[in-house]
């Protein structure tokens, strides 16, 4: 199963790097596997220094904005407690992890990572139309240069349309700074 979350691993210069990530995980979390671009950020990252944390969140927004590189300011974070790593300091749970090998012979890498501890931190908000709305739309904003302009501005009218029926100040924040980035993207 491909579980959307957050990953946060160290810039070369010790500070704190955020990116969605979907890793593929099985149910019990020891394992998983992180599948970057290779011209991304994490994978330059766990390059130079293999840990990070896996971090799963119902902060629709902040999925959002970290990926299209807008988390800024950064969210505050923690350090980690096994891994020269951030733990970000609102999120339902967090695996910190090591990596174990790295397949880079694809169009992305296969990143095999062992989970070496784990923490709950406060319960799941649940289940809702508008969260799991507002990430598709931010997925399919990172894919601007692959899918046409019109089908992505079709998508997120499906999308908008969902989060003005069930989603709160976040989620209609998030489609706003969405529906912005579309406006700007080249057509």
């Amino acid at each position: 199963m491909i579980l959307e979350g957050l990953v946060t691993t160290r810039n070369a210069d010790g500070s704190s790097h955020l990116a969605p990530m979907g890793p593929r995980v099985g149910a019990d979390f020891a394992r998983f596997t992180l599948r970057p671009f290779p011209t991304s950020g994490t994978y330059r990252n766990l390059l130079a220094h293999p840990e990070g944390v896996l971090h799963v969140t119902d902060d629709a927004l902040l999925i959002a904005r970290a990926a299209l590189g807008a988390a800024d300011p950064p969210p505050p974070v923690r350090a980690a407690a096994k891994v020269a790593g951030f733990v970000l300091a609102d999120c339902v749970r967090h695996y910190e992890f090591v990596v174990k090998s790295i397949d880079d012979s694809g169009e992305r890498v296969a990143i095999e990572a062992e989970v070496v501890h784990a923490e709950r931190h406060r319960d799941f908000w649940g289940f809702n139309r508008a969260k799991h709305a507002v990430v598709e739309a931010a997925i399919l904003a990172t894919r601007l240069h692959l899918v046409p302009h019109a089908e992505v501005a079709a998508e997120f009218h499906k999308f908008r349309v969902i989060v003005g029926k069930t989603g709160g100040p976040d989620e209609h924040a998030a489609m706003d700074f969405l529906d912005a980035r579309l406006a700007e993207a080249p057509r």
